[in-house]
């Protein structure tokens, strides 16, 4: 059984007549990963197949999605989609995952061999058929993890807007998807925009080559996870508002609106299946101002099992008023850290888009701003990506766009925005 683990940091001490309470809630899962195997579980690849894809890119993902496939483990049910502006279930052949054994591997790597290009994108009707697929799963094999990998190298264009956001919608909840990249004519947003609905990850392949060993890694790490579905449940008091909710390590991603009520003071937020893994969460709210001396709970947060209902591991957010201004003016290192990455990836990903409307003065500072962000901070990836994108001169400080840059590069960096680092230094809470 896996076990969790939940630690709160923050100061507790506020300003007299001060309202807002932070908290980083560090959650970290440990336990025998060698019983992931009797752990039921799902994986679907998806594997565009448009016109676009043709030549390397083909090949390439070809040899990903055969690679992901011997990385199955016995049992697993899997099943593979080439994507158009259809989707198409090329293995099995029916509208059913089948487990993974030397036969049916065997028998999916052949029919990913026979995959072609042509064809247009339509990304939300190939999770559409993912989700039917798990849906249909889901009902012999409850409580099972469910993961998914989307790869695509172009934009959502045979699928009008109100299309994808309804089949994004009903995909919602059922699974967990991956979403890949490769080349640069994809459009980040889009990804993004699956990857945060759907609990995954997205990220660039610069190079159709990196496709297998990226591949084999994600289904590597689908194949660790032991506990499928986890939320984070916050109660709050009656005259609290919470401000937000967000993922901040290792990736950042805004939860605030995916809280599902359990009644009046109570809101769970998902936060997908589980391995052994760490994850940070970001917490503030806004509580009404007490006298000095005075402590309340502002919040209480628990790891649950939504369906039963379990609690896998609680913490308590504090609040207490003081007039000593060397208590209540410190700021607590972690979420002082993180709340820096968070202006982080604001800064770049507003930088970013500054330059592609023109704006060139505004993409500068927010991007030069950032640098500085990014090497305080510790996070090199992020200040090396920078580096491709402006110049900084050492003795002045004064940053300036750098005139051709590679759009992979650009690619890059607006997809990396959101990867966060730990602190240097874990400190004391």
């Amino acid at each position: 059984m896996t076990d969790f683990t939940l630690r709160v940091d923050q100061n507790k001490y506020l300003p007299s007549g001060s309202e807002d309470v932070h908290a980083i809630i560090t959650v970290e899962a440990s336990g025998p990963i060698e019983r992931a195997p009797a752990v039921e579980a799902a994986e679907i690849i998806i594997v565009d197949t448009s016109g676009s894809m043709s030549y390397d890119k083909i090949a390439e993902a070809r040899k990903a999605a055969q690679a992901a496939i011997d990385t199955l483990r016995d049992g697993v049910h899997f099943a593979i989609v080439a994507g158009t502006h259809e989707a198409e279930i090329v293995f099995p052949d029916r509208a059913v995952l089948t487990p993974a054994t030397p036969q049916s591997r065997r028998a999916a790597k052949e029919a990913v061999a026979r995959l072609v290009a042509g064809g247009g994108t339509s990304m939300g009707r190939w999770l559409r058929c993912a989700a039917d697929l798990f849906s249909e799963y889901q009902r012999a094999h409850p409580g099972a993890i469910k993961h998914a990998i989307l790869l695509t190298d172009g934009k959502n264009e045979y699928e009008r807007a109100p299309e994808f956001a309804a089949n994004l919608s009903y995909c919602t909840g059922k699974f967990v998807c991956d979403c890949r990249g490769v080349g640069v004519d994809w459009v980040v947003a889009e990804l993004r925009q699956i990857a945060s609905t759907l609990l995954g990850s997205v990220m660039d392949i610069r190079r159709p080559e990196d496709l297998e060993a990226d591949f084999r890694a994600m289904t590597q790490a689908a194949m660790g996870k032991t506990v499928a579905d986890v939320a984070l449940r916050l109660w709050t008091p009656r005259a609290a508002t919470l401000n937000l909710v967000k993922q901040v390590s290792p990736t950042l991603e805004d939860l605030t609106g995916r809280r599902t009520e359990v009644d009046a003071l109570t809101g769970d937020y998902p936060t997908g299946a589980w391995g052994g893994e760490s994850r940070e969460y970001h917490i503030s709210m806004r509580v009404p101002a007490g006298n000095v001396g005075q402590e309340m709970r502002a919040g209480l947060v628990r790891l649950v099992l939504p369906e039963s209902g379990e609690v896998l591991a609680k913490g308590n957010i504090l609040a207490q008023w003081s007039d000593d201004p060397v208590q209540s003016t410190r700021i607590n290192p972690r979420v002082a850290h993180y709340t820096g990455q968070q202006e982080l990836a604001a800064l770049i990903q507003e930088g970013l888009q500054a330059r592609n409307d023109g704006d060139l003065d505004t993409a500068t500072a927010r991007l030069g701003k950032a640098r500085g962000i990014a090497e305080k901070a510790g996070n090199e990836e992020t200040a090396k990506l920078l580096d491709k994108v402006i110049e900084v001169d050492p003795e002045t400080g004064t940053a300036r766009l750098r005139r051709d840059v590679d759009k992979a590069d650009a690619i890059a960096l607006d997809t990396r925005s959101v990867r966060t680092v730990r602190m240097r230094k874990d400190p004391e809470a």
